[in-house]
């Protein structure tokens, strides 16, 4: 498959022959959300993430949009940039977020404003996720999404619900709301997730999720950026297979990406290669 790079083949192949000897019942699937399941370009136009919806579609205050889009443009460059040492990553990534929560509570985020943007047909699955999703919940194998979603655990769970696909095999690990009578958000939990700190957001610290996946110890890890291969740190896997979507900026980031991740599937495709993965392990 044309947008499909394997980085190094004999070693895929050894770890998957591991996998099927292992059988279903030792594989769970850790996986990023925006622009990894869901698609990062949605009728030519790019989808960054569930808050970049909302951003575009004024659904808060003008100020909201504006500022909202200044931080996006200083920011999302710094995120997207492997040069940048680990640590002064994740300083900038918490900024971002930080700020952003605090714009997002001054500009009377609604539970209605996520209702709208699930609704607004911006966020599009993956080709092949439902074949996925239904893969997963036929072969009872945990799918758990660790997202540094700024609209957080509720646009996630609407908009599987949405799809028909909030199956009670899926977890969720994200930024979550404190909201008042009126639906108004008011605060957000903590800690709070962000794009550089996946790494220190255990599984351990959910004890619900952990006793689920505790033994199965075998990992399919799917992520779009660099810092999401850190999502599985702390977790004492048995084996691993790390599959990254490399959606932009193709050439200047390949190499990176081959050394992070065994398999890396370009240009905003499918997850047909996932599938294909997990039909393999069926013995």
């Amino acid at each position: 498959m044309e947008n499909i790079i394997i980085s190094n083949e004999e070693r895929l192949k050894e770890t998957e022959k591991r996998f099927q000897e292992g059988g279903l019942d030792k594989v769970h699937i850790l996986a990023d959300f925006d622009r990894t399941l869901t698609r990062a370009f949605v009728d030519d136009k790019e989808v960054p993430s569930v808050a970049s919806v909302l951003r575009d579609g004024n659904y808060l205050t003008p100020d909201y949009a504006h500022k909202a889009q200044e931080f996006y443009d200083k920011y999302h460059p710094l995120e997207k940039d492997p040069n940048i040492p680990r640590e002064e990553k994740k300083r900038l990534m918490a900024e971002w977020w930080i700020m952003h929560f605090g714009l997002l509570i001054k500009s009377g985020l609604n539970r209605k404003d996520i209702e709208k943007v699930v609704k607004s047909g911006k966020i599009k699955f993956r080709d092949g996720f439902s074949e996925l999703a239904n893969f997963l919940k036929d072969n009872n194998i945990p799918l758990v999404i660790m997202s540094s979603a700024a609209l957080g655990q509720e646009s996630i769970s609407q908009r599987l619900k949405q799809e028909g696909k909030l199956y009670s095999n899926i977890y969720i690990i994200s930024n979550s709301f404190e909201w008042d009578e009126n639906g108004k958000v008011v605060a957000v939990k903590q800690p709070i997730v962000h794009g550089g700190n996946k790494d220190e957001t255990l599984v351990q610290n959910f004890p619900k999720i952990f006793r689920v996946i505790k033994d199965r110890r075998n990992i399919i890890l799917l992520g779009d950026n660099l810092d999401d291969v850190g999502m599985v740190e702390g977790f004492d896997y048995d084996n691993l297979i790390k599959i990254g979507f490399l959606n932009e900026n193709i050439e200047e980031n390949l190499e990176y990406y081959k050394r992070n991740y065994d398999v890396i599937i370009l240009n905003d495709s499918s997850m047909d290669c996932v599938n294909s993965l997990l039909g393999e392990m069926i013995i």
